[in-house]
C-alpha cells in the first residue's frame, strides 16, 4: 500500500490559487512577453519623425591627400628630364546639410494616423493573447483539480475493494467464504489500484501541462488550493451578443485593421498632390599646397546653398489611378471580412450557449446522481457485510458510484470551460479573472 502513494511525496509543495497562477503566467508565459515586447516596438514607431515632419540633417567630413612628383619640359643632350618639382596637396572638407519635405500632400498626417493604428492594433493582439493565456491557464488549473478529484475517488473505490478483500480474507480463514470468493476480492482490489496508479500519472502530467503555461519548470509541484466546483449562471443570448459587438478582442482588432485600410484610400489619392522640398547647407574647403619644401601656401573657402524642389507627376501610365481603385477594393474586402467575423462569432457564441445550458442540466442530473450511487454505496457496503448481497451485487455498485463520480467531475470541469470561452467570445476573461 506504501508503494501506491509514493509518486506524491516526490516533490515540495507550494501552495496556488488560481489568481496566483493567472500572475505567475501573465508574468512568465513566452508569448505574452513577446506581445508585450512588440507593444513597445509599435509605441516607438508612432511618431512623427518616423512620417517625416521634420527635417533631416546630415553632417559629412572628407579628407584628400595627393603627392606629385612633376618632370619638367627641358632636356639634356642625351634626352633624360633636366629638372624635377615635388607636389603635395592636403584638402579637408566639412559639409553640412538639410532636407526637409516642406509639403506632399496630407501624407504625414496620413502616416501619423497610421501608425497610431498600428500601435492600437498591436494593443489589441496583446490583449487577445493575454485572454488565450488566462483562458488556457484557467483551463489547465481545473484539469489538474479534475484530475485530483478522479485520483481521491479512485482512492475511496481502491480502500472500498482493499477492505473488502481484508473482510473476505478472515471470513476464509473462518471457513465462511471459498477461494472463488477470495480471488474475485483480491482481483477487483488489483484492478483498482492499476487503476489508481494510472490516475497518479495523469494528476502529475496535468500538472507538468500546467507548469509549462506558467512557464516553470517540470519539477516544481503546486498543491491547488481552489475547490473544485462551480457556480450556474443564467445569462441572455441577447445581452452576450451585444458584448461581443462592444467588448470582443478580435473584432476590435479587425475595425482597427479597417481604419488602416481607409487611411491608405486616401494615402493613395494623396499622391496627386506635388511635392516641396528644400535642399540647404553649407561647404568648407581648406586647402594647403607644398612645392618641392617651400612653405606651404593655405587656402579655405565658405559655401552656403539653399534650393526649393518641386516635384509633380503630371502622367504615369494610370497608376495612381490604379492604385486608389485597389486601395478601395481592399478597403470593400475589410468590410466584409468585419460582416463575416460578426456571423461566425454569433454563430460560436450561440452554439456556446446553448452548450452551456445543456451542460447545466447534465451538471444537475450528475448531482443527483452521485448523491443516489454514494448512498446506494454505503447501504451496499453494510448489505454486503451482513450477507443480504453477494460480492458481485457489490462490485456493480461500487462501478456505478465510480462512474457517477466521474460524470459528476466531469461536468463540472465541463461546463467550466463553456463558461469561460463565453467569457473570452464577450471579451470579460481579463475582468471575470
Amino acid at each position: 500500500m506504501i508503494l501506491l502513494f509514493i509518486n506524491l511525496g516526490l516533490f515540495s509543495q507550494s501552495k496556488l490559487s488560481l489568481s496566483e497562477a493567472i500572475l505567475i503566467g501573465l508574468k512568465n508565459n513566452y508569448q505574452v512577453q513577446i506581445s508585450q515586447l512588440d507593444k513597445e516596438i509599435a509605441a516607438n514607431n508612432n511618431s512623427w519623425g518616423l512620417v517625416g515632419r521634420f527635417p533631416g540633417i546630415d553632417f559629412g567630413i572628407s579628407q584628400r591627400n595627393r603627392y606629385d612628383n612633376l618632370l619638367s619640359g627641358t632636356s639634356s643632350s642625351d634626352g633624360s628630364p633636366s629638372a624635377s618639382g615635388d607636389y603635395s596637396t592636403n584638402n579637408i572638407a566639412p559639409n553640412l546639410t538639410m532636407n526637409w519635405i516642406l509639403f506632399n500632400g496630407f501624407a504625414v498626417k496620413i502616416n501619423k494616423r497610421n501608425l497610431e493604428s498600428l500601435q492600437y492594433f498591436s494593443e489589441g493582439n496583446a490583449a487577445i493573447i493575454i485572454e488565450n493565456t488566462i483562458q488556457a491557464i484557467v483551463l489547465a488549473y481545473y484539469k489538474s483539480l479534475l484530475e485530483s478529484e478522479k485520483l481521491e475517488v479512485l482512492q475511496k473505490v481502491m480502500k472500498l475493494s482493499r477492505d473488502r478483500y481484508d473482510y473476505v480474507m478472515i471470513k476464509k480463514e473462518l471457513g465462511s467464504a471459498v477461494t472463488f470468493d477470495l480471488l474475485q476480492a483480491k482481483n477487483n482490489y488489483l484492478s483498482d489500484s492499476s487503476n489508481y496508479i494510472l490516475q497518479t500519472l495523469n494528476y502529475e502530467n496535468s500538472l507538468r501541462n500546467l507548469n509549462l503555461l506558467l512557464a516553470e519548470k517540470a519539477s516544481v509541484h503546486y498543491e491547488l488550493t481552489e475547490k473544485f466546483e462551480v457556480e450556474t449562471i443564467s445569462y441572455e443570448l441577447s445581452e452576450l451578443l451585444g458584448k461581443i459587438i462592444n467588448d470582443n478582442k478580435t473584432l476590435k482588432n479587425q475595425f482597427i485593421n479597417q481604419a488602416i485600410l481607409n487611411n491608405n484610400i486616401t494615402l493613395k489619392k494623396n499622391s496627386i498632390y506635388p511635392m516641396v522640398s528644400v535642399i540647404a547647407g553649407t561647404d568648407y574647403s581648406n586647402n594647403r599646397l607644398r612645392y618641392d619644401g617651400t612653405s606651404a601656401i593655405n587656402t579655405s573657402s565658405y559655401d552656403y546653398y539653399g534650393n526649393f524642389v518641386l516635384r509633380f507627376n503630371i502622367f504615369n501610365g494610370g497608376n495612381t489611378r490604379t492604385a486608389i481603385k485597389n486601395t478601395m477594393i481592399e478597403s470593400n474586402i475589410g468590410l466584409l471580412q468585419i460582416d463575416e467575423m460578426k456571423h461566425s462569432l454569433a454563430n460560436q457564441l450561440t452554439n456556446t450557449y446553448e452548450m452551456y445550458n445543456v451542460r447545466k442540466q447534465l451538471f444537475n442530473v450528475a448531482e443527483a446522481s452521485i448523491e443516489s450511487a454514494n448512498l446506494n454505496l454505503q447501504i451496499a457496503d453494510q448489505k454486503f457485510k451482513s450477507g443480504t448481497i453477494n460480492s458481485f451485487n457489490y462490485r456493480d455498485i461500487q462501478l456505478i458510484y465510480l462512474n457517477a463520480a466521474f460524470r459528476k467531475l466531469i461536468s463540472t470541469y465541463d461546463l467550466i470551460e463553456t463558461h469561460t470561452e463565453l467569457m473570452r467570445l464577450t471579451g470579460s476573461v481579463i475582468s471575470e479573472y
